[in-house]
């Protein structure tokens, strides 16, 4: 079954591809304003896509179960170690990350996206709604028109 959610992840991804082999060491240094750089956000985005991948896969093995999240909380305890990401790995696992967890997404059932809908845990399938907002952050620091 061919869900919403592939699509956007997709042209997310080749967005994030396109972005990620443009950027030079200068521009991966730059901080937002709330105090991240682009690789630590790009860290972050790892991240946050690895964490989809490894509960889908859990479920799959073992059945769905509570896993609950303070992204808040999480985000602050993972700043310091996305800081201090070397900027050239950031790249290469925001880009495997996103790889690994779209590919798994793309086989996933009607039957287990509905099972996982219907639990208590949230996980977000549309992987491009955090990368996009992300990606929009970085275009902006740099000075670059959105999706360029």
């Amino acid at each position: 079954m061919a869900f919403a959610f592939i699509e956007e992840n997709n042209a997310s991804r080749m967005r994030l591809e396109t972005l990620l082999g443009s950027l030079t060491d200068e521009e991966l240094a730059r901080s937002t304003s709330y105090g991240w750089t682009v690789s630590a956000l790009l860290t972050h985005l790892a991240f946050w896509d690895n964490r989809v991948l490894a509960l889908t896969r859990r479920w799959k093995d073992k059945g769905i179960d509570e896993s609950p999240v303070d992204s808040e909380a999480m985000n602050e305890a993972l700043k310091p170690l996305c800081l201090a990401m070397e900027r050239r790995t950031a790249v290469q696992l925001c880009l495997s990350s996103a790889r690994a967890v779209d590919a798994e997404l793309e086989i996933l059932t009607a039957d287990f996206v509905q099972e996982i809908e219907a639990s208590p845990t949230f996980i977000r399938f549309n992987r491009g709604l955090h990368r996009n907002d992300h990606l929009n952050d970085i275009e902006k620091i740099l000075g670059r028109p959105p999706g360029a």
